[in-house]
């Protein structure tokens, strides 16, 4: 189980770092888009920070799986992303698909492995001890 984990979090960290890494430096052109997800795009692209800060927080968390830093948090904060980028391939680009279910599927799997860790998160009431 545990070789399991380190897998699908190194996993992870490489999708999301090759995801981020070349929208920073530019290393890729940008690939054609038409339909619904040139529509999608344009939308987001007109919100001028939120695709970088998106970037941002991807290739964040894509370091902290790969060094195994800070998982949980990273775990956290990745996951509309991932919940967001699945939803695109099932509505909008069925082509990412495959990629879009691993990413959320790994996401998924590290959360689950430590969710004894998150219990106090999704306790209704604080202990009177803080």
């Amino acid at each position: 189980m545990r070789k399991l984990i380190i897998i699908l979090r190194i996993l992870l960290g490489v999708i999301l770092l090759i995801g981020s890494v070349p929208f920073f430096l530019k290393l890729t052109p940008e690939a054609e888009l038409v339909g619904s997800m040139k529509l999608f795009n344009d939308g987001i692209n007109a919100a001028i920070y939120l695709m970088p800060f998106i970037k941002a927080v991807e290739l964040i968390c894509g370091i902290a799986f790969l060094l195994n830093r800070y998982v949980l948090l990273a775990s956290i904060a990745i996951l509309p992303i991932t919940i967001n980028i699945f939803l695109v391939h099932c509505f909008i680009a069925p082509e990412g698909l495959l990629l879009a279910l691993i990413m959320l599927f790994c996401n998924l799997f590290l959360i689950y492995s430590n969710k004894e860790h998150y219990k106090n998160l999704l306790t209704a009431k604080l202990s009177s001890s803080i």
